[in-house]
């Protein structure tokens, strides 16, 4: 005998139990955050490499981004949000206030992170732990941050990362120093957000609005397309740190960028990341340089790495 199945119901998220920021404890603390190189003499560390492999292709793609920039051709950073839970934020900002960087990227985790930062002094949480009582995410402060984000960016017809910028700075987040979105807002950058439902801890928030984030992570999608413009022109990007959906939007954006500027394809392209993955080299290295330029994919941690770049890229800059 069959039973007809009842449709399955959408749990209510006006029942989940949230906590406050205040009470829990942060993996990440600004106090332990990098800082950019202000004293680039001493030994020449970069002219001490061999020029073999890796090595090699570090200064070649050092070279390339100084070259490109010389030219004012963009370099924009596409970025995962682990970035700024190793502290890497003021390294990041610092190049974009030294006009080498001419745009930043990020998942949706990387504003959570760097809004947290931001107003709090802290981020990321024990995730074992969370999960297995069910807190987990479930801070209330960062859920009714971004849901306020959500609202400025469609209530000012503008995308997240610039509504991100324009509310820290407004509501004057006592760390606002340390965040890369208010940094970008502050020198006039395009800074992008491309969320996922479901991906992020916000979707479990009674203030999640979908409809308002969803339509303002597309105006950043089309920003993204507008730079993909630019950057297929003589430009640089670098994709640090996101495995699946940078390089995923990335290679959208570039789509539409060159669908709507047709015409000889011009680049250069890197991803650095801990482990090889294969959107990143696929997406990012391989495919849109293929006949267009040179992509250069590098494997080490991200909190050696991105400095140990920094320094080459402003060394590099001053010569």
């Amino acid at each position: 005998m069959s039973h007809k199945k009842q449709p399955v119901t959408p749990v209510d998220l006006a029942r989940v139990k949230q906590h406050s920021i205040r009470g829990r404890s942060h993996r990440t603390r600004k106090g332990a955050f990098g800082h950019p190189i202000r004293n680039l003499g001493g030994s020449d560390f970069f002219e001490s490499l061999p020029k073999f492999l890796k090595a090699s292709d570090l200064i070649e793609f050092i070279d390339l981004v100084v070259r490109a920039r010389r030219r004012n051709r963009p370099f924009h950073l596409l970025l995962g949000a682990h970035i700024i839970k190793v502290g890497l934020s003021p390294v990041i900002i610092d190049l974009m206030k030294s006009d080498i960087v001419t745009g930043i990227s990020f998942n949706g985790a990387g504003l959570i992170h760097d809004l947290e930062l931001a107003f709090w002094g802290g981020t990321s949480e024990d995730v074992q732990a969370g999960l297995e009582n069910g807190s987990f995410g479930m801070v209330r402060e960062t859920g009714e941050k971004m849901a306020a984000i959500g609202q400025l960016a469609v209530e000012r017809n503008i995308g997240l990362g610039q509504a991100a910028g324009q509310l820290l700075l407004e509501q004057k987040a006592r760390h606002r120093e340390l965040s890369v979105f208010a940094a970008a807002f502050r020198v006039g950058l395009p800074a992008t957000v491309h969320i996922g439902i479901g991906t992020d801890i916000i979707s479990q928030h009674p203030a999640f609005n979908a409809a308002q984030l969803g339509e303002a992570s597309h105006t950043d999608f089309r920003i993204l397309s507008r730079i993909c413009a630019d950057i297929n022109k003589g430009g640089v990007v670098a994709n640090i740190g996101s495995a699946v959906i940078l390089p995923e939007v990335f290679l959208k954006a570039l789509t539409v960028a060159r669908n709507l500027h047709p015409g000889k394809n011009r680049l250069t392209s890197a991803n650095f990341d801990m482990i090889m993955h294969y959107r990143p080299k696929v997406n990012v290295v391989d495919r849109p340089t293929r006949g267009a330029g040179k992509g250069f994919n590098f494997v080490g941690h991200h909190e050696i790495m991105i400095p140990l770049l920094a320094w080459g890229l402003k060394k590099k800059s001053k010569s």
